[in-house]
């Protein structure tokens, strides 16, 4: 079967990209909306909120929202496409002419390959920058009541420390810089016999050569009135590497510099894991945006007139979703050390594309 050429690929790949960079462009402005009210609703109780100050925080914020749904953007743009290119009878005119489906559907694989391309060498690094700039600017705006943080609350990081002094157990609501700055921090310390001995609630936290410094700092010891102190330090042994352990938020890496930062924690006698399944995510990103438009042709090739655009679409939507899941799965399994980060960030690729694939082969061949 020779690979569809000519003005007729350029068709289809153009008329595949342009759907999808139009659900991209919708579900963006969608997200972006969205992320903007509920930040304004969390922000309602900061005094002298600039709107502006919300505006840039959600719209810094939306861009890695929207790399982790966008396979999904690409599912919905190929079923889109090829929808309306079947209610325009303009597949059935192709495949009249002796074109298979298997060739007008290899446009756009190849301009998914491509934009998975450039989502990992280009947006990936763009949208993780951005993401860190908007945590300084959530900040900025939130102090040290990070509770109304999107994402941020629940005292989602946890670190204990080991000292000749005593134990020590940090808690923080949001992290930057891969865990070297630290935000709505509580530090409960422990004598050598490890009885309780203190806390210190502070706005932020920063690792510094053998020392955490603690910043608006409130002190609490046992026996004795909180005392307020501005700058609290707390001798520690640990390095960046160590921190980011557990403080590490992979996703906030560029692609181009996880390499490095796997290579840190490897010398350091670190796994890594979370580094190393986001480097594998993003090295087969292009392989599952390829797979979502073999998905999307399975369910979306029937002509109209036979009916069932419904059913049609909801099996595309349900399968999306079940390779969702399993993508979570394997993720999971992985940064819990039960499944290696090849393995889990390739699976769901393998899967979808082989489903796809199958499904399509029997609709077309029998």
């Amino acid at each position: 079967m020779p690979f569809l050429g000519g003005t007729l690929a350029r068709y289809f790949g153009l008329r595949f990209l342009t759907t999808v960079l139009l659900v991209f462009l919708g579900i963006f402005l969608l997200v972006a909306l969205l992320d903007y009210i509920e930040m304004m609703r969390r922000a309602s109780d900061v005094p002298g909120v600039s709107p502006v100050i919300v505006a840039k925080i959600s719209f810094f914020r939306v861009p890695q929202i929207i790399e982790r749904i966008m396979p999904f953007c690409i599912l919905i743009g190929a079923m889109s496409c090829y929808l309306d290119l079947s209610r325009r009878l303009e597949l059935v005119v192709a495949r009249a002419a002796g074109v298979s489906a298997w060739q007008f559907i290899m446009p756009a694989v190849v301009v998914a390959f491509l934009i998975g391309v450039v989502a990992t060498t280009v947006y990936n690094p763009l949208s993780a920058t951005l993401r860190e700039i908007s945590k300084r600017y959530e900040t900025q705006l939130f102090g040290a009541n990070m509770d109304n943080v999107i994402g941020g609350g629940g005292g989602s990081f946890w670190l204990k420390q080991n000292s000749d002094q005593g134990d020590a157990i940090l808690n923080a609501r949001a992290s930057r810089e891969q865990g070297v700055h630290l935000d709505g921090v509580s530090l409960f310390s422990f004598d050598r016999n490890g009885h309780f001995s203190g806390r210190v609630e502070a706005r932020s936290a920063e690792l510094r050569p053998g020392v955490w410094v603690l910043q608006d700092s409130r002190i609490y010891s046992l026996g004795a009135a909180p005392v307020n102190q501005p700058e609290y330090r707390l001798k520690t042994s640990l390095t960046p590497e160590q921190v980011r352990e557990s403080f590490a938020t992979p996703e906030t890496v560029p692609f181009w510099e996880l390499p490095a930062y796997i290579k840190i924690a490897e010398h350091a006698g670190l796994i890594a894991a979370g580094y190393n399944l986001q480097f594998q995510k993003l090295i087969a990103r292009p392989f599952l945006l390829a797979a979502m438009v073999f998905l999307a042709a399975a369910v979306s090739l029937r002509f109209f007139r036979f009916g069932g655009v419904q059913k049609m679409v909801l099996s595309g939507v349900a399968s999306g979703f079940l390779l969702y899941v399993l993508s979570k799965m394997t993720e999971d399994l992985s940064k819990a050390e039960l499944m290696h980060p090849f393995t889990a960030a390739w699976l769901p690729v393998f899967v979808g594309g082989l489903t796809g694939f199958v499904a399509l082969l029997y609709q077309e061949d029998g």
